[in-house]
């Protein structure tokens, strides 16, 4: 039997004008041609056509796939091996691209793909993705990490700068205790404890007093928490961990 252009086209899902180039360049000859002068393609032909394919999609060159089929001494393995280690770093340079592109995916669904003017006026000299990986690593898999990401892809840049102003406020308030000497069992100090844990549950993802409580440990255990605390007043961030378990144990008595 044999075929005309249009069939193998079909069949092998190629357009005609491939087939015509594969013909001009000697790369996959018709062995017949009609009365009319027509290609007609044979068995042996639709082999070839198949082996061409399959080097295609490997992503030999065109003149790569000629010597892998006519050259009695060419060695496909050799070939192949080569092959297999530059798709093997395309992979690799094709996964660190994703990679860059799903954060700047992620940057954008949290409402922080702002200019560098914007991101001071919202956030200062703080980075709000410098540990957004390590984050993401410790409680990707929690209810809580999953419902603070929900929230922060709905948050603007104004809601960005109230949450922002919100945190300085009880800053202040904080330190300004700290400086008057209040303990952290005191009312005062408990009272800010519990709205610390009200602003995280309202503005990022439920956090009850156990949860409070686990906080409060970490911000004294995690350096990078504790300089961050202890830089509004040196050891606010131990005397905030004792207010947010006497607060704990007030409620949960």
């Amino acid at each position: 039997m044999s075929y005309s252009v249009g069939q193998v086209a079909g069949f092998a899902g190629v357009t005609v004008r491939t087939l015509h180039h594969y013909d001009e360049i000697g790369l996959l000859v018709p062995g017949g041609r009609s009365h009319a002068g027509h290609r007609r393609y044979s068995d042996a032909d639709l082999d070839r056509l198949q082996r061409i394919l399959f080097y295609r999609e490997l992503g030999f060159p065109l003149d790569e796939v000629t010597v892998l089929l006519d050259d009695p001494d060419a060695d496909p393995r050799a070939y192949l091996r080569r092959r297999h280690a530059l798709l093997t770093a395309r992979i690799e340079k094709l996964q660190r691209m994703a990679e860059a592109v799903e954060h700047a995916m992620e940057a954008r669904r949290m409402g922080i793909d702002l200019t560098p003017k914007e991101r001071f006026e919202v956030f200062g000299d703080k980075d709000p993705e410098q540990y957004a990986e390590e984050a993401e690593a410790r409680w990707g898999g929690t209810e809580a990490y999953a419902e603070s990401q929900r929230r922060a892809a709905r948050c603007t840049k104004e809601d960005w700068k109230r949450l922002q102003a919100e945190a300085d406020d009880w800053s202040e308030r904080y330190a300004a205790l700290v400086d008057a000497g209040v303990p952290p069992a005191g009312e005062p100090a408990m009272d800010l404890a519990e709205e610390h844990r009200r602003h995280i549950a309202r503005s990022y993802y439920a956090c009850p007093h156990e949860m409070h409580r686990c906080l409060g440990e970490m911000y004294v255990a995690d350096e990078r928490f504790k300089a961050f605390y202890d830089s509004m007043r040196p050891g606010l961030a131990e005397h905030l961990k004792e207010a947010i378990l006497a607060n704990a144990a007030r409620h949960t008595a």
